[in-house]
């Protein structure tokens, strides 16, 4: 038996949360906000904590995380939130957090998170060590969550990253959350597309040269890992390299010392992450792409997937597009019908291209399927059953919800009413698909019962 603490303003999720541990033969403590959590923390020493990240008071939840953290013997945090994003999520792991949840979570999923919080500390421990920005990474499926955790809990670290994934999944959005994240933070990043630049010229572009090394050095050049210097240095497409280069980079990671052409080593203090849209696994069995080098790249993997097996992420990277944009202008249904139904191969690259043009193009406040200027739609059911069956349930549920909506004019109440569920499912659900603020506009005449703060505390 165990001691959990659960600290969440709302007390039906305390409740919620309180029988289904319980139920798992656990006892409980609870606080309403972070200066309780704190306080009961010291007195009762728990031996894990469920944490809300949204409450009153001076202490939010990353707040009572960090304070918690810093303590001597600190018991292991798991965040659940309503409010999940790329940028939370990376802090908490970051800061320390076991793991980061979106509410609503089962029972099932309670029992499974305990079980791997209340292990030795010996095994537990490994998994705690370690508006949005232009640059986000947004994305709540699978892969995408798996990924920001992953810059949460390696963020400070030195450890070399390699990112892989197909063109235009946003493989240097990710290394830049990295450094952004990191401590490296205030240095610089600099990132080199190792595919633009001819041959000849990347060994200078990387490692610098003295001035009379060739022909046309008129002047000392630092290079790219010495411009990088405390910071971050990027190393795109690397996998299009060429095998000369391969193994003096080799040299870079494994001594962190560059040779200018012509002038002596020099140390170099830099954080490397590469990416490639390559296959390297196969690049290396082609001899295309050293083997070494490969695995010296790869101490820490992320994967991209690309858009069209990530549907759940249609939308909500869509929206943020828009909002990028500007205007205030917003997807109406039809629309995101239209970008679940195509392929995507471009990835988010061309998605944000398609939102830019029905931006420039289109006058009304709401963008219609016909100005994203996509040819083509799949069958109505590959929009609700492609991908894993999680993803197309979150993307039925958002659809349905956001239609109500707007038959509604906006109206909660009403909108739950139609869809056959309690209003406190459907604000749960509005705060998962980031649909809280489309659902402020309320239609002349038509009564909005909880603009007028008729809807009891859950």
């Amino acid at each position: 038996m165990a001691h959990i603490l659960i600290a969440d303003d709302d007390a039906g999720v305390r409740e919620g949360l309180a029988e289904a541990v319980i139920d798992l033969g656990h006892t409980v403590v609870e606080a309403a906000d972070g200066d309780m959590a704190l306080a009961t923390a010291a007195r009762v020493a728990p031996d894990a904590v469920l944490l809300d990240l949204r409450m009153p008071g001076a202490l939010d939840g990353m707040a009572v995380l960090r304070r918690l953290r810093a303590r001597p013997t600190p018991p292991p945090v798991a965040i659940l939130t309503a409010y999940a994003s790329a940028e939370n999520t990376i802090e908490a792991m970051r800061l320390g957090a076991f793991d980061h949840l979106t509410k609503p979570v089962g029972r099932a999923d309670i029992a499974e998170l305990l079980g791997r919080m209340l292990r030795p500390v010996a095994t537990a421990g490994l998994a705690g060590a370690a508006p949005e920005a232009s640059g986000a990474l947004v994305g709540v499926s699978p892969g995408m969550r798996a990924g920001q955790k992953t810059i949460g809990l390696v963020a400070d670290s030195d450890a070399t990253m390699l990112v892989t994934g197909e063109t235009g999944t946003g493989k240097e959005v990710v290394a830049r959350a990295l450094h952004r994240h990191g401590r490296r933070a205030a240095g610089p990043f600099v990132a080199v597309n190792c595919a633009a630049i001819p041959t000849e010229l990347l060994e200078s572009e990387l490692f610098g040269h003295v001035r009379g090394a060739f022909t046309g050095a008129v002047a000392d050049r630092r290079g790219a890992f010495r411009d990088a210097a405390g910071g971050t240095l990027f190393l795109d497409e690397i996998g299009d390299m060429g095998l000369v280069t391969q193994a003096k980079i080799l040299r870079v990671v494994q001594d962190r010392e560059v040779a200018p052409l012509g002038g002596r080593p020099v140390r170099i203090d830099v954080r490397i992450v590469a990416a490639t849209h390559r296959d390297l696994p196969a690049r290396v069995r082609d001899g295309a792409f050293r083997e070494d080098l490969y695995y010296r790249l790869a101490v820490v993997p992320i994967h991209l997937p690309p858009l069209r097996d990530r549907p759940s992420d249609m939308v909500p990277l869509a929206e943020h597009f828009l909002a990028q944009l500007g205007g205030g202008r917003r997807l109406g249904v039809d629309a995101e019908a239209r970008l679940q139904a195509h392929p995507w191969p471009g990835n988010a690259r061309e998605l944000r291209n398609a939102l830019e043009r029905a931006a420039a193009f289109g006058r009304g406040a709401v963008i219609g399927a016909a100005e994203l200027g996509l040819a083509g739609a799949a069958a109505p059911v590959d929009n609700v059953a492609g991908g894993d069956l999680p993803s197309a349930v979150a993307r039925l549920e958002r659809a349905m919800i956001g239609r109500a909506l707007q038959e509604c004019g906006g109206n909660r109440a009403e909108a739950a009413r139609r869809l056959g569920i309690h209003r406190q499912l459907l604000y749960a659900k509005l705060r998962q698909f980031d649909l809280e603020t489309a659902s402020d506009t309320v239609t002349p005449g038509v009564r909005n019962a909880d603009a007028e703060g008729l809807e009891p505390r859950r």
